[in-house]
C-alpha cells in the first residue's frame, strides 16, 4: 500500500530518483521491496535499496540502530546531492500520503524544510510545537489548534520527522546533516533530535503545513507491544483514510495474498445496508476484510419507499404520544426502516437459532485492535458464565450523571443504562426472542428508543409501561469498539433515518437544519462527558488510549 501511495503522491517520472532501505523485518518485506523496484525501475531515474542486519531484535533502538538510521539517510541525502536533485523528500513508510498533490504543493511555499502535517488516531503528529532545552518535546497551547486544523497555513516549528522535503537548490540546505551530528550537539542520540538540531546551527527554519489533508500516520507503541501490534495499528490508519478518501489499494506489482475471514466466534455477522447506498457497502466490505471478518449484508428496509397500505399492511402502529426528544416530531420513515430492519434480523436470529450474533450498520468506524479486543470480551463474558442478551458495542451514551456499573471479572464491560444509537450490538437467541415477544411494530418507535425500554431504562415512564415485560439484560463495551463515520453537523454528514419525511405524511420533511440543531451540541455534551471510570482495563486497551 505504501508503495502505491509513494508512486501516487510523489510521482513516477525519470526525474524523479528512488532511495530505499528496509531492516528488521520478521517477514517477507525485503523480497516484496526488491520484487518492486526491480518492476518499477525503469519508470525512475535512479533506483537504489540496501538492508540492514544487525538488529538483535525487531522492538530494539539502541545507540547503534539510531546511528545506523541516522547513516542511512545521510547517505541518501548525499546521493541526492551528488545527483543535483532539487528536492530531497524522506517518507517513513508506515506514513499514508492521501493527497495526490503533496508534493508539488509543499515546492510552492518555497521553505528550505517543510511538513505536510499528518494525522493520526490521536493528538500525534510528525511535527512539534515546542522543544525544551535538552532538546525534548514541549507540550505548547499552541498545538492542539494546529493539529485540529483550528489554525490553518504553513507554521514555523521547532522540529518536524517522518515525512518532510528538503529544498536543496536553497545555500542553506548545504549544512543539513543527519549524521554524524553537529560538534556542538549534546542532546539524546535520537535521528530526528539531531537533524532538528542541525536544521538549527544551519540557521535554517522548519516549517509545518495544513492547509490541506495531507494524510496520515500511525500512533508509535510503546517498547513491550509485538510486531502483531504495530501492524494491526497500521491497519487501523489504512482503515481510518478510507473513512473519508477514495479507497487505498495496494501497489499493481506487489502479489496480495487472500485474507482468510471468520465470523470471530459468532455464528452469524449481519451489515445492515441500503441497497442504494453502495458507497457505504463498499467501503463496510474492504473494511470487514482487511480485518478478517466474514458477514452477511442484510438489505435495510427503505422506508422512504414505503407507502401507507405497506404500513398498514405490516399492522405497524406508532406508539402512543411518542414525539422525538429533540425536535418534537413523530417517527420518520427512515426510522421506521431502520426498526425494520432490525426487526428482521431478530427474526432470523430466532428462526435460523443462532445463539449469539453480531449486528453492525454500514456507517460506522472500527476501533484500533477491533476484532483482537472483541473475541477477548467474549471469551470473557462466556468463561464468567455471564447471562446476558444484548451488548452494545457502539452507542452514544445518554445517562450521564453516574458512572455505569462495572461487570465484576470481565475487562471492558458495564451494565448499560439509557442509550442511543445501534451502530453494533452482540445479541442471544434469548435476546433476540425478547425482543419479538414484546410486539413491537403494534407500538412502534425508533429502535435506539425501543431497547433501552426493553432493559427498564428509559426515562420516560410512559412508553415504559406500553411493555409489560422489560427483563432485557443489557451490558455495554466499555470503552467502545465501534463510532459513527461522521456526527450530527460534519461535512459529509447524512442521515438515512432522520433526513427523510414523517411516517405517515410525506408532506412532512424532517431535514432541517443540523448545523443548528440541539442535538449537535447535546452530542458534543455526551462525547466529553460520558466516561465511565470504575472499569477492569485490558492491556489492548490501556495501548488504544495512549497519546504521545
Amino acid at each position: 500500500i505504501f508503495l502505491l501511495i509513494l508512486a501516487e503522491s510523489c510521482g513516477q517520472s525519470e526525474a524523479n530518483a528512488l532511495h530505499k532501505t528496509t531492516d528488521h523485518n520478521e517477514d517477507n518485506t525485503t523480497t516484496i521491496l526488491r520484487d518492486w523496484l526491480v518492476k518499477v525501475q525503469n519508470l525512475y531515474h535512479y533506483v537504489e535499496w540496501s538492508r540492514y542486519q544487525g538488529e538483535e531484535s525487531p522492538k530494539q533502538w539502541s545507540d547503534v540502530r539510531y546511528e545506523h538510521v541516522m547513516k542511512l539517510r545521510q547517505v541518501a541525502l548525499e546521493s541526492a546531492r551528488e545527483m543535483w536533485a532539487d528536492y530531497f523528500m524522506l517518507v517513513d513508510c508506515d506514513n499514508l500520503l492521501t493527497n495526490p498533490d503533496v508534493l508539488w504543493k509543499l515546492m510552492k511555499e518555497n521553505k528550505t524544510i517543510i511538513a505536510p502535517m499528518l494525522e493520526s488516531r490521536a493528538a500525534y503528529s510528525n511535527f512539534w510545537c515546542g522543544m525544551t532545552s535538552q532538546g525534548y518535546y514541549k507540550r505548547t497551547p499552541a498545538y492542539i489548534p494546529m493539529r485540529k486544523f483550528v489554525r490553518k497555513g504553513c507554521f514555523a516549528v521547532p522540529m518536524v520527522h517522518s515525512t518532510f522535503l528538503i529544498d536543496l537548490r536553497k545555500e542553506a540546505s548545504r549544512q543539513l546533516a543527519f549524521h554524524p551530528p553537529h560538534p556542538e550537539y549534546s542532546w539524546a542520540f535520537d535521528d530526528i533530535i539531531v537533524f532538528a538540531f542541525s536544521a538549527r546551527m544551519a540557521d535554517v527554519q522548519m516549517f509545518v503545513c495544513n492547509k490541506e489533508t495531507y494524510g496520515h500516520l500511525p500512533v508509535p507503541l510503546r517498547a513491550h507491544n509485538t510486531l502483531q501490534d504495530e501492524a494491526d495499528s497500521f491497519l487501523h490508519s489504512l482503515l481510518e483514510v478510507n473513512v473519508r478518501n477514495p479507497p487505498v489499494m495496494p501497489s499493481k506489482y506487489i502479489p496480495v495474498p487472500r485474507k482468510q475471514p471468520d465470523k470471530m466466534g459468532f455464528d452469524e455477522v449481519f451489515m445492515i445496508n441500503l441497497k442504494r447506498r453502495t458507497d457505504r457497502r463498499d467501503r463496510m466490505l474492504r473494511t470487514l476484510y482487511e480485518q478478517e471478518i466474514a458477514c452477511k449484508v442484510i438489505a435495510a428496509v427503505d422506508g422512504k419507499a414505503m407507502n401507507i397500505s405497506e404500513v398498514q399492511a405490516l399492522g405497524i402502529h406508532m406508539l402512543p404520544g411518542y414525539s422525538d426528544p429533540y425536535h418534537g416530531r413523530p417517527l420518520t420513515k427512515g426510522e421506521l426502516g431502520c426498526f425494520l430492519s432490525h426487526y428482521n434480523i431478530w427474526k432470523e436470529i430466532v428462526e435460523r437459532g443462532l445463539d449469539t450474533s453480531l449486528v453492525i450498520e454500514d456507517d460506522l468506524r472500527f476501533e484500533i485492535f477491533f476484532k483482537r479486543r472483541l473475541t477477548n470480551l467474549m471469551r470473557e463474558v462466556e468463561e464468567e458464565g455471564l447471562d446476558w442478551d444484548l451488548i452494545y458495542i457502539g452507542r452514544k451514551r445518554m445517562q450521564i450523571d453516574h458512572p455505569e456499573k462495572a461487570v465484576p471479572n470481565i475487562h471492558n464491560l458495564v451494565e448499560a443504562d439509557y442509550s442511543y444509537w445501534t451502530l453494533g450490538y452482540m445479541i442471544s437467541s434469548q435476546g433476540a426472542m425478547k425482543l419479538l415477544r414484546a410486539e413491537p411494530l403494534k407500538r412502534i418507535l425508533p429502535v435506539d428508543e425501543f431497547l433501552p425500554i426493553m432493559f427498564n431504562k428509559h426515562p420516560v415512564s410512559d412508553y415504559m409501561e406500553q411493555f409489560e415485560t422489560r427483563d432485557l439484560k443489557a451490558f455495554s463495551a466499555e470503552p467502545l469498539l465501534v463510532y459513527p463515520t461522521h456526527y450530527t453537523g460534519d461535512n459529509g454528514y447524512i442521515s438515512d433515518t432522520e433526513t427523510s419525511t414523517v411516517w405517515d405524511n410525506d408532506k412532512v420533511r424532517t431535514d432541517w437544519d443540523r448545523a443548528r440543531s440541539g442535538k449537535t451540541h447535546e452530542q458534543a455534551k455526551i462525547s466529553s462527558e460520558a466516561q465511565n471510570s470504575d472499569v477492569l482495563q485490558s492491556p489492548l486497551d490501556s495501548t488504544a488510549r495512549e497519546e504521545l
